[in-house]
């Protein structure tokens, strides 16, 4: 992919330690587009038109566009993580643990482009490997709030 960032290649659970507090990796720029969240749509069965009716939401809503679901930008946050960290070292498998917190501040325009900010909340050993906690920011290009921020759980197996 032309102008795609490396995932910061994170070797060691020292290492992540290290960053704790900090950002530890940005994506690249994804775009959502309309068929995205048409298809979105259908999978959840969430079509509210603010959705899907492109020409009721240039006239009716307060955005001029369709939007993408919140639960849509948040579902992207697995795709982000990995274009923005790569964790290496012992570990055979990470797993989506859960969510602390999310918040939907701004909404996502259809045809903008999203990335994703992580740094490193806490870390804490569990049986077989390690919670993470990342700080997530989702930024959409243009927009002068986060489109989503999270507190992300993730689990890390030996």
């Amino acid at each position: 992919m032309k102008g795609h960032m490396p995932a910061r290649i994170i070797g060691s659970l020292e290492e992540l330690r290290s960053l704790s507090g900090q950002e530890a990796g940005v994506s690249d720029w994804y775009p959502i587009n309309q068929n995205q969240i048409n298809q979105f749509a259908e999978t959840t069965e969430d079509r509210q038109w603010i959705h899907l009716d492109v020409e009721r939401a240039k006239a009716e809503s307060p955005y001029g566009s369709t939007i993408a679901h919140g639960f849509l930008t948040l579902s992207m946050l697995s795709h982000l993580s990995r274009e923005a960290v790569d964790l290496r070292g012992d570990f055979k498998m990470r797993i989506n643990y859960g969510l602390n917190r999310v918040r939907f501040p701004a909404a996502v325009l259809s045809g903008a482009r999203i990335r994703g900010r992580f740094s490193v909340g806490a870390i804490e050993e569990i049986t077989g490997g390690i919670q993470i906690i990342w700080n997530v920011t989702v930024e959409a290009e243009g927009s002068d709030k986060p489109v989503c921020a999270a507190e992300w759980v993730v689990r890390a197996y030996y």
